[in-house]
């Protein structure tokens, strides 16, 4: 057990972050562990398309070519390493590694972690009675009427502890959840047990706020205006102690900043309120306490843990069919006019090939422009349908209303039309009891470890998630006798999504807006604000130590962001959407 608080830093929140991010925190300050996070849902489902077991691959080789200029001063300074970029091959990406070092002439050792891979189970887990409903429909996964190609559970992180523990340099996972990338190594650290869940759940909390990288330093911020740096952000490190408390920061000569608003930020982005399930712990959100305890350093108080649930969450993908877009664009005047005759001559040469299409024009023109830019309206179309072919006469009925269609047609004049279709990928969220999935750390030498588990399961009413209360409608005095304002003038949001639900956090910076912001956005004061989620069910809960109103948006994206329609595909613009809405405040507040 070390007493020492353990300093874990981020270098990637996506496939696709800064490539040269392991280059800055290997220039900065100093860590004991780095971890990479590359799989967020839509990344698993783009891997799902490309992956054939019998050719191996599967992995994230952008993560392979960032580490390898740097191995050499990983095993000189002794920080270990720890990624999911595995994908859904772990055992491949270690292999690969293996032969780097070897090549380098560095002694590192590399160590993998698997079972989150549960494919080739499902039918399995079909006859013994486990219909993997979908979590929100409730429709047994044999009812989806596709073939999954991909099943990943999401694993905890004492199978990156184990594999630590028995002298692993550099630990590969495939599924775990985000917050197992730091959870894991602060558990091997510090020495604690799958019971120790009040550490985990600080440890977890820590590493919900780093996942992300840069959203915990000022990108992706409403108030990204104020970061200092904001061209180029640092990557966050969190400075974990033994009791689960931590301190948040970032490389001291990289720009952004961290501050108690940059870390609720990503304290409430895709959470599914105020009980965050983890394999190893359930954090109660609720309990989260931030203090500016210096300049970019914001303290967590130790966080209130509970066990674990007793089941385990499963992402399931399948291609559901295939689809194909192009953008277009209109000029004023007339503009709804202009989109409702493309939307009609679309229809008329594809009804009957495509399955949907989706003509959505994007803002609006300015009414009296000053540049032609400023008159212009993009639309976007999309088509969908289950075979390939049925998409073909897509690009020629587009290319054939140039001279046909509405005043002022044109694309971008920069960038090639769409010739080809490509697949399109829907998205299962789905149960399974916990002790069905294994969390094994496999050794180099192929010695396998399995993760200790927790002495007991989480009951119903510890995982209860329930409602806040609906605040007391406000006043007649305060709605008539104050100023109509965006409500992003006293505010800040963060956006997300949870598979076809969109969450949005938004929260008071002042103290003294707290009791009208709770009181603003009620249930059915934030159906009103967005008109999208009108037939949405709306979950709000308050998170009062954050001074943050916590909305859940059930299907607003469909089922997934893989699969559905909306340009804004997995509700990141949400909160800024909200913010961009006009409320009443009253003019005390002012």
């Amino acid at each position: 057990m070390n007493e020492r608080s353990v300093r874990i830093g981020n270098f990637s929140g996506y496939l696709g972050d800064r490539f040269t991010a392991i280059d800055e925190a290997m220039a900065g300050d100093p860590v004991d562990v780095l971890m990479g996070d590359y799989l967020a849902e839509v990344t698993l489902a783009a891997l799902a398309v490309t992956y054939d077991p019998a050719r191996g691959g599967g992995w994230v080789d952008y993560f392979r070519k960032q580490l390898r200029p740097h191995l050499a001063t990983i095993a000189e300074r002794g920080i270990r390493i720890v990624t999911n970029a595995g994908g859904f091959n772990p055992a491949g990406l270690a292999a690969a590694l293996r032969e780097d070092l070897a090549e380098a002439g560095v002694d590192l050792t590399v160590a993998h972690v698997e079972g989150d891979n549960v494919l080739d189970r499902l039918g399995e887990f079909h006859t013994d009675g486990h219909a993997m409903e979908h979590l929100d429909t409730g429709a047994p996964l044999k009812d989806w009427g596709v073939d999954p190609i991909a099943a990943n559970s999401y694993l905890g992180g004492f199978g990156i502890a184990e594999a630590l523990k028995a002298g692993a340099d550099i630990v590969v996972t495939g599924r775990v959840t985000d917050a197992s990338l730091t959870a894991g190594p602060a558990a091997w650290w510090h020495g604690w047990t799958p019971d120790d869940w009040g550490p985990l759940a600080g440890a977890i909390t820590a590493g919900h706020i780093i996942e992300c990288g840069a959203h915990a330093t000022g990108g992706n911020f409403s108030g990204f205006m104020q970061v200092p740096g904001m061209v180029k952000c640092g990557f966050p490190i969190a400075k974990i102690a033994a009791d689960g408390s931590s301190v948040i920061t970032k490389h001291a000569r990289d720009g952004g900043m961290v501050t108690v608003d940059t870390v609720t930020a990503q304290l409430v982005y895709e959470i599914q309120g105020p009980r965050y399930l983890n394999p190893d712990a359930t954090v109660h959100l609720d309990t989260v306490r931030l203090s500016q305890v210096g300049k970019d350093r914001v303290a967590i108080a130790p966080v209130v843990g509970s066990p674990p649930p007793p089941t385990a969450k499963v992402a399931v993908f399948a291609q559901i069919g295939w689809q194909i877009s192009q953008m277009l664009f209109c000029t004023s005047p007339n503009v709804a006019e202009k989109v409702a005759l493309l939307r009609d001559q679309l229809r008329a040469q594809l009804e009957g090939h495509v399955d949907q299409l989706d003509v959505t024009p994007l803002g609006t023109a300015a009414e009296d422009p000053h540049s032609q830019w400023e008159a212009t309206v993009p639309i976007r179309v999309m088509a969908t349908a289950r075979a390939p072919e049925a998409l073909k006469p897509f690009p020629a009925a587009v290319g054939s209303l140039y001279l046909q269609g509405f005043p002022g047609f044109h694309h971008d004049g920069g960038a090639q039309p769409v010739r080809e279709p490509w697949p399109r990928i829907d998205y299962w969220p789905a149960l399974l009891p916990a002790e069905l999935v294994p969390n094994t750390a496999v050794l180099a030498d192929g010695t396998r470890l399995e993760a200790p588990v927790s002495s007991r399961w989480a009951t119903p009413e510890e995982l209860e998630q329930g409602r806040s209360p609906e605040p007391p409608a406000a006043s007649t005095a305060a709605t008539t006798g104050g100023r109509r304002i965006p409500l992003g003038e006293l505010t800040y949001a963060r956006a997300g999504d949870k598979g076809g639900n969109s969450n949005v956090g938004i929260w008071a910076p002042d103290a003294e807006h707290w009791e009208w912001l709770r009181s603003t956005l009620s249930t059915s004061a934030i159906r009103e604000l967005l008109p999208e989620a009108k037939d949405c069910d709306v979950v709000r809960h308050e998170f009062p130590y954050l001074r943050a109103v916590h909305v859940v948006l059930k299907g607003l994206l469909g089922t997934g962001g893989s699969s559905n329609l909306r340009v804004d595909q997995i509700g990141k613009s949400v909160g800024e959407y909200l913010r961009s809405k006009h409320v009443t405040v009253p003019e005390e507040l002012l």
